[in-house]
């Protein structure tokens, strides 16, 4: 049923009349990421932005007439599973897993209690979502949702919501993701916890911290951010990578929620806001003229947001304004040598993979320009010191782009390294304007504002869109792939003022 590449995602949950939660905002998910969706009813909902006014539950076995239906006859890349209500239902569903869905990578979002306060799951069946988790991939539950998992009363804060989201880990076998929105704080942090024989306590904690969106349009995020998830999952993201793109796809979401004007009550998220880039952006027409939009343009756009966010965070200012701590610069050099001598292998992949001679050589040529010009003049500048340890963000950064090497597309290397010329020559833009002879970083920040590497920028983003018209089913991947290198490049910048530089084995100024 599902062209070539792109992945065929099952939602089995109840609906949503007025679209904003259950299959509705599950169907609309899976496309803004490129899937394609299927539905199983488990309830129908009478419910809008205010509320549920009535649940009906069909028969358990026609239930299983529409699993088989689906599973008799179509590829499954990822199954997504929301509200299941009944503990009939949860065992139907297990059964069906078991001998139908054997090895397929699922999402169990476990909805218990709606977002309104209703309760969305009898009393008796919590036990067998419980056991239901063995056969999941990863658990999605809100702070109640996951007090219910552990059999615990509701974390109060963060820790406590960490902590018991590794006992439930480690009990059942899953990976959690972990949401900490109904926390009352300026932040919305979320955490990957997993199982891992070797970490502390025998889990794993990915944290993915964000400013929080302040919006009455929070209806239907926890079915949005599943099925978001699954289908990343199923275009080939590694769960980590998967958790983080559509945690930033859900944010900008929210933002755009307001364009929407849905109901009285708490309206949905804005599911096509397109923070991704991946909503067939080949097919994408401007509205003046009907020329079909560069799908570079595209993801540049959509990335709009991050990209502010990198321009006016505090590393960025401070290096403008020259009031950053020189430890500090230092840091962040010592960082980036570590990131060029790795992004440097990615460049030569690059021209590895490339389809004519003249790509190859601009990809060799980065390569050897990357690590014996660039990488020496940060070296230059940090003579005399110990070399430094990666921190987590240069590894996050350089595991994605040999993640994306690993997969053997040309397409979609050369969109996981195009961020690192163009964000990095818009912000270079910027700091060459702040130049004045009295700036302590005057010397650095001339090296900004190259002609030759403005030149270089717009070879990248024309390799990339040849790419892109060759194989246009991998556009939507790729588009993750761009997206996750220019959120990668923020955080890159933020990390030397963000983070203690004690724990960053940094040592304090003298």
């Amino acid at each position: 049923m599902s062209a070539p590449g792109v992945p065929a995602v099952l939602s089995i949950a109840g609906t949503d009349p007025s679209g904003g939660a259950g299959i509705q905002a599950d169907l609309k998910s899976i496309a803004a990421h490129g899937g394609y969706g299927m539905a199983v009813v488990t309830a129908l909902v009478a419910q809008n932005t205010t509320g549920v006014r009535e649940v009906h539950l069909p028969p358990v076995d026609f239930l299983r007439a529409q699993l088989d239906a689906v599973s008799d006859d179509v590829r499954l890349d990822a199954v997504k599973i929301g509200m299941l209500g009944t503990a009939s239902v949860v065992a139907e569903v297990a059964d069906w897993l078991r001998t139908s869905a054997v090895g397929v990578p699922v999402v169990l979002d476990p909805v218990m209690v709606a977002t309104s306060g209703d309760r969305l799951l009898e009393a008796d069946a919590e036990s067998a979502v419980r056991a239901l988790l063995t056969l999941a991939t990863v658990v999605t539950p809100n702070l109640p949702e996951l007090g219910i998992l552990a059999a615990e009363p509701p974390a109060a804060d963060w820790p406590s919501a960490l902590a018991q989201a590794g006992r439930v880990a480690r009990a059942h076998g899953v990976t959690v993701l972990v949401k900490g929105g109904h926390l009352e704080s300026g932040s919305s942090p979320d955490a990957l916890v997993s199982v891992r024989a070797d970490a502390p306590d025998g889990v794993d904690v990915v944290e993915l911290p964000a400013e929080r969106v302040r919006t009455r349009n929070s209806h239907g995020t926890g079915c949005s951010l599943s099925s978001a998830l699954a289908t990343l999952i199923a275009s080939g993201e590694t769960v980590a990578v998967a958790a983080a793109l559509a945690k930033e796809w859900l944010s900008e979401a929210l933002r755009r929620s307001e364009e929407l004007d849905v109901g009285r009550g708490r309206g949905p998220v804005n599911h096509f806001a397109g923070s991704l880039g991946t909503l067939s952006p080949a097919a994408r027409l401007r509205a003046g003229g009907g020329v079909r939009e560069p799908v570079t343009s595209s993801w540049w756009r959509d990335t709009e947001t991050v990209r502010r966010q990198t321009e006016r965070g505090a590393f960025v200012r401070a290096l403008a304004d020259g009031s950053l701590a020189p430890e500090r610069f230092d840091a962040y050099l010592a960082q980036d040598a570590i990131y060029l001598d790795g992004y440097a292998d990615v460049l030569a992949a690059a021209a590895l993979t490339a389809p004519d001679d003249q790509e190859r050589a601009f990809w060799a040529d980065a390569a050897v320009q990357c690590r014996d010009a660039e990488m020496q003049l940060h070296l230059s500048r940090l003579s005399g010191r110990a070399a430094a340890r990666p921190w987590p963000t240069t590894v996050a950064y350089l595991d994605h782009l040999r993640t994306a090497v690993a997969t053997g597309s040309h397409l979609r290397v050369s969109a996981a390294v195009l961020p690192c010329y163009w964000v990095y020559r818009d912000i270079g833009l910027l700091l060459h304007e702040a130049r004045h002879p009295a700036h302590p970083y005057d010397d650095w920040l001339a090296t900004y504002g190259d002609a030759g590497f403005d030149e270089a920028t717009e070879r990248a983003i024309g390799y990339a869109e040849r790419a892109a018209a060759a194989d246009p089913d991998g556009v939507p991947a790729a588009g993750s792939a761009f997206y996750r290198s220019t959120a990668l490049e923020r955080d890159f910048f933020a990390a030397p003022v963000e983070r203690d530089l004690r724990e960053l084995g940094v040592p304090p100024a003298r």
